[in-house]
């Protein structure tokens, strides 16, 4: 796996929270049923890919949150037509269906997906856009689809953040994804996507139970969900970035991030366990602070960490110099 790969440390054990009451269990064995056919079916019909009206897609993603016992909670709108690069922090698996039921969009995901049997050929043929994540010069070529899809009036979704965090914290949002917005001249939405959970009284608190992070498989996700009473959604679609708004992608990506809400302000620090490590052995996963990067040190990349520490002992040379490659795609390794 490439070093530059963005990653979050946040897991189940450290981050995910009891959050209110439980649903009772028939209830939510009826949930799960219903979100799983109801994602079958939109199996069945990827076939059909752009041919299903745009209404029909927001509804059956709205269908799905409600199934899972979620209320969606929409502030502000997206343009109907025309290109738009939408992007938004990533939580959940219900990000998706949150997003599409906004504005139906292309997805950007990993390439692993393509190689799923029958899933994969069926959401390649959707209009799903794939990122190659092992190979940074691959990167180039995926920025310019994704600027041709743009250009030719589609809507493409990305979570620049290319890692799901737990909703506590937020990650960095990588550049790359702006610059095809910038090369197709289209706005930019920044959503701010959040998870709360009722207790009474018209108050809610943010919850950790919808996130779907670490090595957790997707169905206990799914089941973590259905089983929590009074789960919301929060969507706020922010104000469009129009074109020539912003010079270059650096300060696209920094005014799209969404700002914390008060009540998700301050970070979660569970607690962890200290390391030691040698300057001779591979340097250790950074601990699971679970805090927002601008109010926490940066954790260090492996690679340089040790070039640092050889340096120091008189063996210079040994660091590692960003390739022209890397320079020129814009990837996380050039950007960060």
């Amino acid at each position: 796996m490439s070093g530059w790969l963005p990653s979050a440390p946040c897991t189940p054990r450290a981050c995910v929270e009891p959050a209110g009451p439980a649903t009772a269990p028939p209830r939510a064995v009826l949930r799960m049923t219903a979100v799983l056919l109801l994602l079958l079916t939109g199996v069945c019909l990827l076939p059909l890919g752009r041919a299903i009206p745009a209404r029909a897609i927001r509804a059956w993603c709205r269908s799905i949150v409600r199934a899972a016992g979620v209320r969606p909670r929409i502030t502000g709108t997206a343009a109907p037509d025309g290109g738009l690069l939408l992007v938004a922090n990533h939580i959940s698996w219900l990000d998706i269906p949150l997003l599409a039921a906004v504005r139906p969009a292309r997805m950007l995901a990993k390439a692993e997906i393509r190689r799923w049997p029958v899933a994969g050929p069926l959401v390649a043929r959707a209009g799903v856009l794939f990122i190659d994540r092992d190979r940074l010069r691959a990167l180039p070529a995926t920025v310019a689809r994704m600027a041709d899809a743009l250009r030719a009036g589609q809507a493409v979704a990305v979570f620049p953040e290319g890692s799901t965090w737990c909703g506590r914290a937020q990650g960095t949002f990588r550049r790359a994804a702006f610059q095809a917005a910038l090369d197709a001249g289209v706005p930019v939405q920044p959503v701010s996507l959040s998870y709360l959970v009722t207790t009474g009284a018209d108050r809610a608190t943010p919850s950790t139970a919808p996130a779907f992070i670490g090595e957790e498989s997707l169905l206990t996700s799914v089941w973590r969900v259905v089983s929590t009473r009074g789960l919301v959604a929060d969507v706020r679609l922010r104000p469009p970035l129009p074109p020539g708004t912003h010079p270059d992608r650096r300060t696209l990506a920094h005014a799209s991030r969404p700002t914390p809400t008060p009540d998700h302000q301050g970070g979660h620090r569970p607690p962890t366990a200290r390391l030691r490590w040698s300057p001779l052995a591979p340097a250790p996963e950074p601990a699971a602070t679970c805090q927002d990067p601008a109010a926490r040190p940066a954790v260090e990349n492996p690679v340089t960490a040790r070039a640092r520490v050889v340096d120091a002992v008189g063996m210079r040379g040994f660091r590692r110099p960003r390739t022209s490659a890397a320079r020129a795609t814009g990837s996380p390794a050039a950007d960060d």
